[in-house]
C-alpha cells in the first residue's frame, strides 16, 4: 500500500446536505487517548493513513457506525462524546480502503486484558499528604522486584501490586530505600518477565491496573521506600501488539506507523524497534516517560537495553550502525524530566561501560543519572564463582571496586544478582558456587561476600528480590519467592540487615560509606586479601569520616594479619561476616578492636593486626 505522507487523500468535512446528519466535529479537550470533562469523553488517535476513524464502545452499544471521528491536521483525529464516563469499554475503528481494524487506543491506561477492550480510566486517586521525595543517590539501596513472583502462592495466579503491598514493612525494616520494579505494562498472558509490552500505557490487568500501582506507589511512600518504573522503548511486543499496522499502512513487510520499516526493525526480541526519528512516534514514547512521574508519581525510570535505542545491533564505535534520533530521544525525555522532576533518577540498563550515557546532555552525553555496571558484577560473580581459591582474580576485584563513570561513584548502580543475572542459563549466586547445594557453607559464605562487597564498595547497591534470605535455583516468572526461607535463613537476612543500615550509616559510625572516595591500599594476590578505605569529605582524617573494610577471598582464616590504617586511635570492629549469629556453621572468628600503631604501612602512617575468618569481610571505624 502507498504510504498517504506521500500522496494526497481526500476527507470530505465540508458543509452536509440539510436533513444528513452533521459531520463531527474535533475534541475540545487536548491530549491523546480518552479524555475526560463534565459529562463526557473526549477520544483522541493519531492514525494518518485513514480514510475513517470511528469510536465504538459500551456508551454506544458498540455501534459500528454511531460515532466518527472528525479528521484534525497532521493526521489526528478526535471526537468528544457526552455520556461516556469512566468504567466504559471502547475500541476504534479504523478504516483503510477495504481494511477495517478493530484496535485497542495505543495511549489506553487499563485495558481488560492484552486482547480485550480499552477502559476509559477513573484518573481520581487521593494522594493524601504524599510529598515523598527520594533519598540522595548515595544513601539509596535498590531492590529490584518482579510484582507477579514477589509476594504470590505457586499456582494461584501471579502476585499482584496489593499482595506486594503487604511486604512493604519487611522492606523497610530490611533497610531498603527504593524499589525498581520489572516492567509491569501490559503483557499478553498473566506471566511474563514484562519484556514484552503489548500496550506500553495500560497497567498490567492481572497486577490490578492503574489504581493498584497508585495504591502501591502511596504505600511504598509511606514506608519511605522510592520506585523506579522499568520502561521498555528499545522494542515493543512482539506479542498482541496492537501497534502493528495500527492504521492499515507497512511497507517492506513492517509494522506500520509505530516502527521503523526498513533494517533499523530489527532487535534481537523482533522487528519492532520504534521509529525514533518520527515526531509522533518520539512524542508517543516521551508522553510514557513522563506518564509515570505525572500519573503515578514514581521517583524514576530504569530504561532497558539503551544500547539498542542508540545502535541497531547494540555496539559501541559502530556508526554505521548508529541511530542517531534514538540518542537525541534519550536526551530530550532526560532533559524534560530532570527540568520538572530534579529529584528523580533516571537509570541505563547499558552495559556496553559508555561513560557518556550518564554524561550531561550538554557534554554531548544521554543525560542519565546512572546506569547498571557491568565492570563491577562480572569480575565480582566471577571471583565469587570460582572454585579453586588460586584462581580468584583479586586485581578484577580492585579494577571493580575502583571504577567510576564520569568521575562520580554514584553514576553505577553495583550488584551481584539482577533479573538478568540469575536466569537465561544463569543462576542465583548460592547456586553457581555449588549447583543444588544453596544452603551449604560454601555458598553461604561466598554469596554473602559478595554481597559485603556491592554494600560497601562506591556506587548505589542493588539487590535481587529473595538475594537476602539465598533465594535457590534462578528466577522464573511463574515460580514465586519462597517466604519461608527468610525464616530458614533468617541469621543470613540479618546479615544483609546490618550491612545495609552500615551502608546508610544508620548507625552513625560508618559515614565514609556514603562518601565518593576509596582507596586500594592494601592488595595481597597470593594470599587473597583486599583491604580499602572508604570516607566521605574532603578531609579522611576527620572524626567518623573513614571507614576500613577488610575481605578475606580464601578457604583459610588469617590471624594477626597486618594492614595500613588512615589515622591514629582506636578502630571499632562493626561487622565481621564470619559471626555465628548469621550462621551456626560460620567459624566465629574473633576480631578484637585494633589500636593503630604508629609507622609506615600500605602507604598510610598508622597500622593495626587483625583476624578474619575465611570467605568474610570486616568492617572496621572509629567512634
Amino acid at each position: 500500500m502507498t504510504n498517504p505522507d506521500n500522496k494526497t487523500r481526500q476527507r470530505e468535512q465540508s458543509s452536509t446536505p440539510a436533513g444528513s446528519t452533521p459531520p463531527p466535529q474535533p475534541s475540545q479537550q487536548t491530549g491523546m487517548g480518552a479524555l475526560l470533562f463534565d459529562g463526557g469523553v473526549g477520544f483522541r488517535v493519531w492514525a494518518p493513513n485513514a480514510d475513517q476513524v470511528l469510536v465504538t464502545g459500551s456508551f454506544n452499544d458498540w455501534s459500528e457506525t454511531a460515532q466518527p471521528l472528525a479528521f484534525e491536521e497532521g493526521g489526528y483525529w478526535s471526537v468528544d462524546v457526552p455520556g461516556a464516563k469512566p468504567g466504559d469499554e471502547y475500541r476504534y475503528l479504523i478504516k483503510n480502503g477495504d481494511q477495517t481494524l478493530w484496535r485497542i487506543d495505543p495511549y489506553a491506561l487499563e485495558v481488560t486484558n492484552s486482547i480485550g477492550n480499552t477502559v476509559i480510566p477513573d484518573r481520581s486517586f487521593d494522594w493524601g499528604d504524599d510529598n515523598f521525595t527520594l533519598a540522595p543517590w548515595n544513601e539509596l539501596v535498590i531492590y529490584e522486584m518482579h510484582i507477579g513472583t514477589f509476594n504470590d502462592t505457586a499456582g494461584e495466579g501471579p502476585g499482584n501490586f496489593h499482595t506486594a503491598i503487604k511486604k512493604l514493612p519487611y522492606l523497610r525494616d530490611l533497610g531498603i530505600t527504593c524499589i525498581e520494579i520489572m516492567p509491569f505494562m501490559e503483557f499478553p498472558g498473566g506471566f511474563s518477565w514484562g519484556y514484552n509490552p503489548a500496550h506500553p500505557f495500560a497497567i498490567e490487568s492481572e497486577y490490578g491496573g492503574p489504581l493498584a500501582l497508585k495504591e502501591f506507589v502511596k504505600a511504598c511512600h509511606a514506608h519511605g521506600i522510592g520506585v523506579l518504573v522499568d520502561v521498555v522503548f528499545n522494542h515493543l511486543g512482539p506479542g498482541d501488539l496492537d501497534l502493528w499496522r495500527f492504521d492499515g499502512w507497512s511497507e517492506n513487510e513492517g509494522g506500520g506507523i509505530y516502527f521503523y520499516n526498513d533494517w533499523r526493525a530489527q532487535t534481537p526480541w523482533g522487528a519492532t524497534r520504534p521509529d525514533y526519528g518520527r515526531a509522533e512516534v518520539r512524542q508517543y514514547l516521551r508522553d510514557n516517560a513522563l506518564l509515570w512521574l505525572e500519573e503515578y508519581r514514581v521517583d524514576g525510570l530504569r530504561w532497558d537495553a539503551t544500547a539498542f535505542i542508540r545502535n541497531v545491533h547494540g555496539n559501541d564505535g559502530s556508526p554505521a550502525t548508529d541511530i542517531t534520533e534514538g540518542w537525541s530521544l534519550m536526551q530530550w525525555i532526560n532533559e524534560e524530566l530532570q527540568t520538572r522532576y530534579p529529584n528523580m533518577l533516571s537509570i541505563a540498563e547499558d552495559l556496553r561501560n559508555n561513560a557518556f550515557i550518564v554524561k550531561p546532555t550538554d557534554m554531548g552525553g544521554a543525560g542519565f543519572g546512572a546506569q547498571w555496571d557491568s565492570n563491577f558484577v562480572h569480575p565480582v560473580r566471577t571471583a565469587l564463582i570460582t572454585n579453586d581459591d588460586a584462581f580468584r582474580d583479586m586485581e578484577a576485584v580492585r579494577d571493580a571496586l575502583l571504577f567510576r563513570y564520569d568521575e562520580d561513584a554514584f553514576r553505577r548502580v553495583i550488584y551481584t544478582e539482577s533479573h538478568d543475572e540469575v536466569a537465561n542459563g544463569k543462576a542465583r549466586v548460592p547456586e553457581e558456587i555449588w549447583p543444588g547445594q544453596v544452603e551449604s557453607w560454601f555458598s553461604k559464605k561466598r554469596s554473602t561476600l559478595g554481597a559485603a562487597l556491592a554494600l560497601t564498595a562506591p556506587g548505589i547497591p542493588m539487590l535481587f528480590q529473595g538475594q537476602e534470605f539465598l533465594e535457590d535455583r534462578w528466577f522464573h516468572d511463574q515460580d514465586p519467592l519462597d517466604w519461608s526461607r527468610a525464616d530458614e535463613q533468617g541469621g543470613i537476612l540479618t546479615m544483609y540487615r546490618d550491612l545495609i543500615h552500615l551502608r546508610r550509616n544508620l548507625t552513625g559510625t560508618t559515614r565514609g560509606l556514603c562518601g565518593q572516595n576509596i582507596a586500594i591500599h592494601h592488595l595481597n594476590n597470593e594470599a587473597k586479601i583486599i583491604a580499602f578505605h572508604r570516607w566521605d569529605g574532603d578531609d579522611a582524617s576527620a572524626p567518623g569520616a573513614s571507614v576500613i573494610i577488610v575481605a578475606n577471598m580464601t578457604v583459610q582464616p588469617v590471624t594477626d594479619y597486618r594492614i595500613g590504617l588512615p589515622v591514629a586511635g582506636a578502630w571499632q570492629v562493626r561487622f565481621n561476616s564470619d559471626w555465628q549469629g548469621y550462621d551456626e556453621h560460620f567459624g566465629a572468628v574473633a576480631t578484637d578492636p585494633i589500636m593503630a600503631e604508629e609507622g609506615d604501612y600500605d602507604g598510610m602512617p598508622w597500622n593495626g593486626a587483625l583476624n578474619i575468618g575465611p570467605y568474610s569481610v570486616v568492617i572496621l571505624s572509629q567512634e
